[in-house]
């Protein structure tokens, strides 16, 4: 039997009953799956390259003597992140940039690839484009009341994504992905030499390390409030829908 789209009528459920929703395609879990060792291996390695200067500046220069905007020293006592969060979790900067420039070749074009993808199965169309209503602040008040009172699936479409949810993965998908990537290339000398343009267009190199490490870290804020989210929905059917791409519905209470 062939797979159907989410919002399908014939996927509503009945008072009761629970249903199972083809919700994921296959490109979608093979890149959500990619990047759930990419990111873990690129935030930790980009912290410990951290470590080396551990502070940020604004403009094309940064040093030692400099006024910076962020120090590490202001979070972690001691002024470096520790090995915990660090990949290696002893100082070896050598080690943590072949890891990070390595699979950021891997994260870059994985999410290229699923653009290509989701343009031709039309997953961004179907379903993270938004309609004018959802966008109405009484719209946005509403989800954000169901969301906190952990009611996170519309009954008439529960496989549909509410507001929020579009909001979160375009700004991850076509923002923060995008920023961290070409600030990242931003820093290569050998790409400055290719494409000198890209340090005008982010304001000079000091300004490209900031902006991608606070892309970085808007990255490392969707994925805490994703893991969470998971959670309180059901993790179990959550991931399961992951790795078969079935999901079922919530069930509904009878009336």
């Amino acid at each position: 039997m062939a797979p159907r789209d989410s919002n399908d009528p014939a996927d509503i459920a009945a008072p009761g009953t629970r249903r199972a929703i083809y919700k994921h395609r296959l490109a979608t879990r093979l890149w959500h799956w990619t990047n759930a060792v990419a990111v873990i291996v690129l935030l930790g390695s980009g912290l410990m390259i951290l470590n080396a200067h551990p502070q940020l500046y604004w403009g094309q220069y940064g040093a030692n003597m400099d006024q910076p905007w962020f120090r590490v020293g202001w979070i972690f006592e001691g002024g470096r992140i520790p090995g915990w969060l660090t990949i290696p979790s002893t100082y070896n900067l050598a080690l943590a940039r072949r890891w990070h420039l390595t699979v950021a070749l891997v994260f870059g074009f994985a999410l290229l690839a699923f653009m290509l993808v989701s343009l031709l199965n039309r997953h961004f169309q179907r379903d993270l484009r938004f309609r004018r209503a959802e966008l109405a602040p009484k719209h946005l008040a509403h989800d954000v009341r169901e969301h906190l009172a952990l009611r996170f699936h519309d009954a008439a479409d529960p496989g549909g994504r509410n507001v929020l949810q579009k909001l979160s993965y375009v700004g991850v998908i076509f923002v923060a992905l995008p920023l961290a990537i070409f600030t990242g290339l931003t820093m290569s000398p050998g790409i400055n030499a290719a494409a000198p343009w890209l340090l005008d267009l982010f304001g000079g190199r000091q300004s490209a390390r900031s902006i991608h490490f606070i892309a970085a870290m808007g990255i490392a804020l969707f994925i805490i409030v994703h893991l969470t989210l998971v959670i309180l929905a059901g993790p179990l059917n959550e991931v399961r829908s992951m790795i078969t791409g079935w999901w079922r519905t919530p069930q509904e209470p009878q009336r």
